[in-house]
């Protein structure tokens, strides 16, 4: 009855979007009746399934990034140096058995590098781990992509080049737009000169 009076209290006064439904995984009754019917009769937009922060979410990265909407994982069964970057693949992600099988492989044949500001079990097993403060990743992401720029590691075959040939990335220094060539990419140049500049490590 409790539930159903504060339902019937915010009816009536006109507010029934502050109702909020959350449902976990899937069942006839949470999918069909719960979720499925009574939001919509009740009258609030906000509904919402597990799979908004699980499968869907998920999906979403590699959707927006590479064009493909679905699951993915690591070449685990190749990979010679693997970089977990706020994650923890032997303890929480979807492939959770394929990363403890080889976890080990990986260590044997390369490097495995944990950035994480906490003590995961898997940065208990790699061979580097940076222990950023946290919310300081995009500062490390950024001081990453200056080095890669004005040491000339990216992918000129996927990237572009330079129209003269010399990399003018310089720390600190605006490049002309024009001066670059892209390929695959967009925008290198102008990020370089509004964001990437003065991120040095």
């Amino acid at each position: 009855d409790t539930v159903a009076d504060k339902m019937m209290e915010l009816r009536k006064a006109g507010e029934p979007e502050k109702l909020m439904y959350m449902r976990g995984r899937y069942s006839s009754t949470a999918t069909d009746l719960l979720y499925g019917t009574l939001p919509k009769i009740y009258g609030t937009p906000n509904y919402f399934s597990h799979s908004a922060i699980c499968a869907e979410a998920e999906k979403m990265g590699p959707g927006y990034t590479q064009g493909f909407f679905g699951y993915r994982d690591c070449d685990l069964a190749k990979t010679k140096c693997l970089v977990i970057w706020g994650c923890d693949p032997i303890s929480s992600n979807r492939q959770v058995p394929n990363a403890i099988a080889k976890f080990s492989d990986v260590l044997d044949r390369g490097t495995v590098i944990a950035i994480d500001p906490r003590m995961s079990a898997s940065v208990a097993k790699a061979n580097e781990w940076l222990p950023i403060k946290p919310g300081e990743d995009g500062a490390l992401a950024s001081a990453l992509a200056h080095v890669l720029l004005t040491e000339g590691y990216w992918s000129k075959e996927f990237v572009g080049d330079f129209k003269e040939g010399k990399n003018l990335f310089k720390a600190g220094a605006t490049v002309d737009e024009a001066s670059f060539q892209e390929k695959q990419t967009h925008g290198i140049v102008k990020y370089w000169n509004l964001e990437l500049k003065d991120r040095t490590p």
